[in-house]
């Protein structure tokens, strides 16, 4: 379990680089590499919903939406049925970059065995899932550890 917790942890760290570095490479920052990769797994999302998921407050996500506007990788969009509410969905220049970044991703996919792929699917949605809920808001990171810390 400790060397699958370390692998768990290598992972995560070479996910953070991954993002860095691809934000880089698009002109991008962290955070608004990090919001396209949010509508590229979820679709066009209300600007509620996208500050609930990447821990945003509304007014720290209309200003990454404002910046995403201007790289021409999002755009708001009025909502089908509530002409009060707006939906941020990806562009087209957005789509070309969330695909070219699939393919890079699935690309790291290729050293593994397809006979083995779907069980190494599965775990990654598990994994995902799972840091998703406990990072929610609605878990306690950490426990007692963060409480041990000094300040």
């Amino acid at each position: 379990m400790d060397e699958a917790v370390l692998n768990l942890r290598r992972l995560i760290l070479a996910g953070e680089h991954y993002r860095q570095v691809v934000a880089e490479a698009i002109g991008l920052g962290t955070t608004e590499s990090q919001a396209l990769s949010f509508l590229a797994v979820h679709g066009s999302s209300g600007q509620s919903e996208m500050a609930r998921n990447l821990g945003l407050t509304s007014s720290a996500l209309t200003a990454l939406v404002d910046r995403l506007e201007r790289q021409g990788v999002a755009e708001r969009v009025r909502h089908p049925r509530d002409r009060r509410r707006t939906i941020v969905q990806v562009t087209e220049r957005g789509e070309a970059i969330t695909t070219e970044s699939h393919r890079w991703l699935a690309a790291t996919l290729d050293r593994i065995d397809p006979a083995e792929l779907d069980m190494v699917s599965a775990s990654l949605a598990v994994i995902a899932n799972d840091l998703s809920t406990r990072t929610s808001g609605e878990a306690e990171v950490l426990g007692d550890a963060t409480r041990a810390l000094p300040v």
